[in-house]
């Protein structure tokens, strides 16, 4: 059985080698975002056409660090 602590270990190492995450950035990244950047880094997802201005702008309002 392998333990939270050592697939938490091996998957912040993964992070910081592929996508140079520090481990605050992994640490505070959910299960969801990191398994859409290592589907996206995989070439498993297509890109999207992306966001306009207008939701850009929400998005800078709504969170603006």
């Amino acid at each position: 059985m392998t333990r939270f602590s050592d697939a938490a270990g091996r998957l912040a190492g993964v992070a910081g080698w592929l996508l140079g995450w520090r481990p605050d950035e992994f640490w505070r990244a959910t299960p969801a975002e990191l398994a859409a950047v290592l589907r996206a880094a995989r070439g498993e997802d297509a890109p999207g056409d992306g966001v306009d201005g207008g939701e850009l702008a929400r998005l800078m309002g709504v969170m603006p660090d």
